[in-house]
């Protein structure tokens, strides 16, 4: 007989925590929570991993992390199964998230010798007779503290960024959704059997605090801006740096010259898809005057056909029904109007497509992160007063555009780290590009370039190959050497630009 327990809680029983099935309530699996005790236990372990994973160099890291991508992709029809029994998300939403993964553990184990490997900069003339040089050197354990909307694509960043670089990771995954997190550190343990270079910690919020504070050498958080602030200020303690992923509140503006029906279809995706519980997700669109009818009309139509329970999965956390609930009923009480959906959507642990207008710029439900399958949609002038609302709130994680001539200048001007243009939420996929936002969305980045950076140190190297010929930096240098360099100085620095 099948245990259930109630859908979708965690749920943490003589030590061990059983993830369940958030619409069914079945039982996906158990896992043992971790104290203060066990964490430092992990740590040591992976402290004692880093040298032989830094031994490796480049080449070696890169031929194990390419093993380890082997064997997800070979399996991932398993994955994709755990997945939705553990968040209840569609087997199509399981396997595209596991493709944006698996696209970033390539890149970073194919690029990291050419972005962190060693290089030498230019020379300039007061310091000619040495030559510089920059190298990265890995940072030691990083900490990776998942969530559970996600739980593939999301840890899979700053896991591959941190391993190509050199690092060894622990993992503590979401108590949402604790199996996705130990099948990835057993099936990277399956390619790297040697040392236990990637580990998991289980448990609820006390186990990600213990993680804070037991002396890794960097934290990579995403969740909510309030967990991160926790998240911050338990690092502090222990001055370990921080790369926070916070909430969002993503807009998507509409230029007039707009292609409506590609705009309505991209809407409908970035706000819907994982049933709107998405950090990227568009939750507010503001469409100009001259397309604004239209945009409406096709966002319903495209949005009433999505089937629930079948492209809309259930609500991942039961607790944030209850937020979707408010929001949808403060729009409608402040004066909004459901085109579709609307306060009967909410019917757990499903909530169906909601798609609202005429919505207060004060509301809950235009100001605070629903992550729900929900979207308000506002009529405005223009692209500028667009940009006025959008810019109006604390986050910055990530938007869109839709528009030909002016796009791309809409684009630049919106307070966020990353936009879409003439598509949505494809910049997290591209693993060339780093993945961040700003404000109350969080700093720092993963993915491409900066996402190896991030998880590495920078060290400078200064080599000495000749005599000084502007010995500034000796008590041997003369006044005569002193007034040498002044007149180098005045020569180099002393015309102004015309």
């Amino acid at each position: 007989m099948a245990v259930t327990h109630p859908p979708g809680v965690p749920v943490v029983d003589d030590g061990v925590l059983i993830s369940t099935h958030p619409a069914s309530g079945a039982e996906v699996g158990r896992v043992p929570v971790a104290d203060e005790a066990a964490v430092a236990a992990t740590l040591a372990r992976a402290r004692a991993a880093t040298a032989w994973w830094v031994s490796l160099g480049f080449d070696g890291r890169k031929e194990r992390l390419l093993r380890w991508r082997s064997i997800v992709a070979n399996r991932l029809a398993e994955l994709a199964d755990l997945t939705g029994r553990e968040t209840g998300k569609p087997e199509a939403d399981a396997i595209v998230e596991t493709s944006a993964a698996l696209e970033h553990l390539d890149w970073a184990a194919g690029n990291a010798r050419r972005v962190l490997g060693p290089h030498r900069t230019r020379t300039r003339l007061l310091l000619a007779e040495h030559s510089g040089h920059v190298e990265y050197q890995p940072l030691g354990v990083v900490g990776v503290i998942g969530p559970w909307n996600y739980p593939i694509l999301t840890p899979s960043g700053p896991i591959s960024g941190a391993l190509a670089a050199g690092n060894a990771v622990i993992l503590k995954p979401s108590e949402y959704t604790p199996m996705v997190g130990q099948w990835l550190a057993d099936t990277f343990a399956e390619a790297v059997p040697e040392h236990p270079v990637l580990q998991t910690v289980h448990g609820l919020g006390d186990v990600g605090a213990a993680l804070c504070r037991s002396g890794v050498d960097k934290i990579s958080f995403t969740g909510s801006t309030a967990t991160a602030k926790k998240v911050m200020a338990a690092c502090a303690e222990g001055l370990v740096p921080v790369v926070i992923e916070a909430g969002g509140k993503d807009a998507l503006i509409v230029d007039a010259d707009a292609d409506v029906p590609a705009a309505a279809e991209a809407a409908v995706w970035g706000a819907m898809t994982n049933a709107g519980q998405t950090c990227i997700g568009i939750e507010r669109a503001y469409a100009v005057a001259p397309v604004y009818d239209a945009f409406v009309d096709a966002v319903v139509a495209r949005a009433g056909r999505l089937r629930v329970g079948e492209e809309i999965g259930p609500i991942t956390m039961p607790g944030q029904i209850d937020v979707i609930r408010r929001h949808i009923e403060d729009a409608l009480q402040r004066g909004g109007r459901a085109v579709l959906g609307g306060a009967d959507a909410v019917r757990p642990p499903y909530v169906s497509p909601t798609v609202l207008v005429d919505v207060p710029e004060d509301s809950a439900a235009i100001r605070e992160e629903t992550f729900g399958p929900t979207l308000t949609i506002t009529r405005v002038a223009d692209a500028e007063e667009a940009l006025a609302k959008v810019n109006a709130l604390p986050y910055g994680l990530g938007g869109a555009v839709f528009g030909r001539a002016n796009a791309v200048r809409i684009a630049r001007r919106m307070t966020c780290g990353m936009v879409a243009v003439n598509s949505t939420l494809t910049f997290v996929g591209m693993s060339t590009l780093p993945f961040g936002g700003v404000a109350d969305s969080g700093f720092g980045r993963i993915h491409g370039d900066d996402g190896l950076r991030e998880f590495s140190r920078a060290k400078a190297i200064t080599v000495r190959r000749a005599r000084s010929l502007l010995p500034a930096m000796t008590f041997e240098r003369t006044p005569a050497q002193v007034a040498r360099i002044a007149r180098v100085l005045r020569m180099l620095f002393g015309r102004a630009p015309r």
